[in-house]
């Protein structure tokens, strides 16, 4: 398929682009999602914006007060091995660990990651949990999205015509708080997980003060369980009480079967794994 490639070299001039070419356009930057639908003939461009050319879109900051900034161009490699990440909201890092294969890493980004939609993103789950937003920019100016209202279907999010993702913001972890995210996958962390799961806990002493689930792969979009997460906060992170929460993140979840699994079968792993992360957490604390 032949398209046209368009360099444009600040965000203005991206913006411009897409409306002078909407409907035709397709946002590249590392390329690795969208290479592929373009080649099995998913998506048709007449012309690709690439934002790549764009300085100062992938930066890893953190301000005085602790948030975090991440620009739309930083590597997903980039955030699995930033020691200030690892150090501050190692949850992060930790899940772009497990997201495709080395080379994968090293040229997919974040932003791109995240406006490509797939339920089964390895980077959503955690940030959801942490109550990330996403800055967006546009003809009508910038705007601010939490990253949980960003995706509305497979494939699918709230950006508007012209607009671009520019930056991820993510406020700093409170005390006492751990985060997990966990990836069944039947052949490695290189394929897409058939289910996800991020637990962020935090506690006071035994005491679960508040808990964020978020699973991946088994609902149209990254999905919060919130009726699960009602069920730990403000109690003891028991045996019992865990499987309990398993169970109801489990009834929550809505899977879709496919060739790599069926729905009842990623119903089953959202308990056995939403379980693991919950312990996983308790012991950090521990």
């Amino acid at each position: 398929m032949r398209f046209d490639c368009l360099e444009p070299g600040t965000i203005n001039e991206a913006v411009s682009l897409l409306i002078q070419y909407q409907g035709r356009t397709k946002v590249i930057a590392g390329g690795t999602d969208l290479l592929n639908q373009i080649r099995l003939k998913m998506i048709k461009p007449a012309y690709l914006v690439d934002v790549s050319y764009i300085p100062g879109l992938d930066h890893i900051e953190y301000d005085a007060e602790g948030w975090l900034s991440v620009g739309a161009l930083a590597t997903i490699r980039s955030l699995e091995m930033s020691t200030e990440i690892q150090a501050h909201h190692p949850v992060i890092s930790q899940a772009a660990s497990l997201m495709g294969s080395m080379a994968i890493r090293n040229v997919g980004t974040i932003g791109g990651n995240l406006c490509h939609a797939s339920p089964s993103a390895e980077t959503a789950p955690s940030l959801i949990g942490l109550g990330a937003g996403v800055k967006l920019v546009g003809p009508d100016g910038e705007r601010t999205v939490a990253l949980e209202k960003f995706f509305t279907g497979p494939g699918q999010t709230v950006l508007q015509t012209g607009e671009l993702m520019v930056e991820i913001r993510v406020p700093p972890m409170p005390s006492y708080t751990k985060g997990i995210y966990l990836k069944h996958t039947t052949r490695g962390t290189v394929n897409p997980a058939i289910v996800g799961v991020a637990a962020i806990v935090a506690m006071d002493g035994k005491r679960c003060m508040e808990t964020k689930l978020v699973l991946g792969a088994v609902a149209p979009t990254p999905l919060r369980v919130k009726k699960a997460e009602e069920i730990l906060n403000g109690e003891e992170m028991t045996d019992a009480l865990i499987e309990k929460v398993a169970r109801a993140a489990s009834d929550e979840s809505s899977p879709i079967s496919d060739l790599r699994a069926s729905a009842d079968y990623r119903k089953d792993m959202v308990q056995v794994f939403t379980r693991h992360a919950l312990n996983r957490c308790r012991e950090v604390i521990k």
